[in-house]
């Protein structure tokens, strides 16, 4: 079987992390250590309860932040895009104002993962609400909402390296 390589989803951590992704990936240890630490998909299959799931986030922590429109599952994010999730703002013209609004757009390989997993990326997608870029203050305010970001992000690429190579876990 063709296997790619792990640094795909995990070229942002140090070569010994990677080293250690591809150990367990090899060894074919990343099914039975997620499913140990993950054992059940979430619930929240349908849009109307990603929506509310994410609003909820948002009224926690971020409740002066502009508010949120749209929150779906996309089926073209991860081919398209290359990403997890998006952040998008879409410009619609009402009387002689132009309004922009915040639409998040969730990969549709997330219908079926880990409550946590999913949070991470809703999370993520929030904090772009107030900041744009990849930065320290984004980070911190990502740390903020979900205090396990960082593990569960890696988590998160860790599986989808397990994906590429062996197929779904919780499908």
């Amino acid at each position: 079987m063709n296997q790619p390589k792990t640094t795909n989803y995990l070229s942002c951590y140090s070569p010994d992390i990677q080293q250690q992704a591809k150990s367990l990936l090899d060894n074919e240890k990343t099914g039975p250590w997620l499913l140990k630490k993950y054992p059940q998909p979430h619930e929240l299959s349908s849009e109307k309860a990603l929506y509310d799931y994410a609003q909820g986030i948002k009224n926690q922590f971020m409740r002066s932040s502009s508010p949120i429109s749209k929150v779906i599952y996309d089926d073209k994010i991860h081919v398209i895009n290359n990403a997890l999730g998006l952040h998008t703002y879409v410009s619609r013209v009402q009387g002689n104002k132009l309004k922009a609004k915040n639409e998040i757009r969730v990969s549709s390989l997330f219908r079926r993962v880990p409550e946590p997993l999913l949070r991470m990326i809703l999370v993520h997608e929030l904090a772009h609400l107030r900041e744009k870029e990849h930065n320290k203050a984004f980070y911190k305010l990502c740390s903020y909402m979900e205090p396990d970001y960082h593990q569960l992000e890696f988590d998160l690429r860790l599986y989808l390296c397990h994906r590429d190579r062996f197929g779904e876990l919780w499908g």
